[in-house]
């Protein structure tokens, strides 16, 4: 008996913000070799010899649209581009954000009553308004055609607090403390109750609304300390490899998802487990 794949994504048209980063990266070349049409919106867009060397894909499948996801006229040109190339996208996923890494200077990495507030509205600027404006223009398009899916990409910074012991060496180390600051995770705590919000909102239009929450990501650049600290916390370990949530992502983006909406789909290592 054929049954039909339920993961199939051949010439889905997705929209992926952030492309040009670690994991959205990953996400756009699974989704490509998927079969399926990927639209990249990035503020800015590399030259042609860039864009191949970390796109060496079939370039009938791929577009890049540089698009400002903080102007809503910018959105909704990035729409126009997509749909006049291949029709309204199948799948929207708002993984473009700002986050503040242990090698950020220490003006924007000190205790909280010194975090600086116009950090503090570029980081909800991004990652809240972003995604809002993607949703409203994108997701809109979606809901008129009457099916689509939206992955908002979260973080387990966004479901608890972070273990600021984790970062206690960088005063051994600098002489100057790191506090992982306070704005990128309420901007990721408040993309569950959007996600949610929409789920209910688009509900019995055919959009499925979810929200997807990643762990670290272990990258080269990263001090030595903070991963051992980071792994010792973690129950499997280590940190995530950057391609360690594509499964998770094509589910969501796939018929295998078909009645799951306002949900939060945790691949952590076992972080929120403890």
């Amino acid at each position: 008996m054929n049954r039909k794949d339920v993961f199939d994504l051949t010439d889905r048209i997705v929209v992926v913000t952030g492309a040009l980063g670690q994991i959205g990266r990953q996400f756009a070349l699974e989704l490509i070799d998927r079969g399926a049409r990927v639209a990249i919106f990035n503020r800015r867009i590399p030259d042609e010899a860039v864009l191949r060397e970390r796109f060496p894909v079939d370039t009938g499948r791929v577009i890049f649209c540089p698009v400002d996801i903080t102007k809503k006229a910018s959105v909704k040109a990035g729409l126009e581009q997509v749909v006049a190339k291949w029709g309204v996208p199948h799948v929207l996923v708002n993984n473009a954000g700002l986050d503040t890494q242990p090698s950020a200077p220490p003006e924007v990495s000190g205790p909280f009553e010194e975090f600086p507030e116009d950090v503090w509205r570029e980081v909800l600027e991004v990652n809240m308004t972003g995604t809002f404006l993607c949703c409203q223009v994108i997701g809109g398009a979606m809901a008129r055609e009457g099916r689509g899916s939206v992955i908002n990409i979260g973080s387990i910074y966004g479901m608890l607090s972070p273990v600021q012991d984790i970062y206690a060496y960088k005063a051994e180390k600098t002489g100057t403390p790191f506090v992982k600051p306070v704005a990128y995770c309420a901007s990721k705590s408040g993309l569950y109750n959007f996600t949610r919000y929409l789920a209910t909102y688009w509900g019995r239009k055919g959009v499925r609304v979810n929200i997807l929450t990643p762990s670290g990501v272990r990258r080269d650049t990263q001090d030595k300390e903070f991963q051992t600290n980071y792994c010792q916390r973690m129950p499997m370990g280590r940190m995530a490899e950057e391609d360690e949530f594509n499964g998770a992502l094509v589910f969501l983006a796939s018929d295998a998802s078909r009645y799951m909406t306002g949900s939060n789909l945790v691949v952590d290592g076992g972080w929120t487990a403890w």
